[in-house]
């Protein structure tokens, strides 16, 4: 079985730039809190096991053909379960949906896995991943390309369906906390 490979393996990283050491894990935080990202929700289904999580490491990558970036961490049950359906989807979370971010992202104590589609209204589009309704935007995607990234999966994903909304604010996390953009 050939493994195709989709890197530029004629490119050399600048050399004095390479010697140069990284900022420490800390100082990378606090400065990407001052990054403002929309905040979504990552599900994914396997037969009848469903799972979740709040992130905001999602990107476009092109719109044609129409293709998004995840990255989600190797540790949480998401991960494991978007790898064996080879499904996900995003969704893109209104101002008023705060208290659904939190649960998903484990804030809420003593919800956690299915427990956590107990918040919110629950449908499917084409992949059979949780869609949640309500949301600005549901983006339900075929994993095309895993790449492993240090502590995180990145996930290349096709768009197969979406379902949108054109009212209400979005949800963006800045500086520790979430909040609200208005249209």
């Amino acid at each position: 079985m050939t493994k195709e490979i989709n890197q530029l393996l004629d490119w050399k990283p600048n050399a004095k730039l390479a010697a140069l050491p990284t900022v420490s894990s800390e100082e990378h935080r606090y400065g990407m809190r001052h990054f403002a990202v929309g905040v979504t929700i990552i599900t994914a289904s396997d037969g009848e096991t469903r799972a979740g999580l709040t992130a905001t490491a999602v990107c476009s990558v092109t719109a044609s053909p129409p293709r998004l970036v995840v990255f989600v961490n190797k540790n949480v049950a998401a991960s494991e379960i978007i790898n064996k359906s080879g499904a996900l989807c995003i969704n893109v979370l209104e101002g008023e949906q705060e208290e659904i971010a939190k649960v998903f992202s484990g804030m809420v104590v003593g919800v956690h896995g299915e427990a956590r589609f107990d918040h919110g209204q629950w449908r499917e589009l084409a992949t059979g991943a949780p869609t949640l309704d309500g949301a600005l935007a549901n983006l339900d995607c075929r994993v095309m390309k895993v790449y492993d990234e240090s502590t995180h999966h990145a996930f290349l994903c096709e768009v197969l369906a979406t379902c949108e909304r054109n009212d209400g604010e979005a949800l963006i996390y800045l500086n520790g906390a979430f909040r609200r953009i208005p249209q």
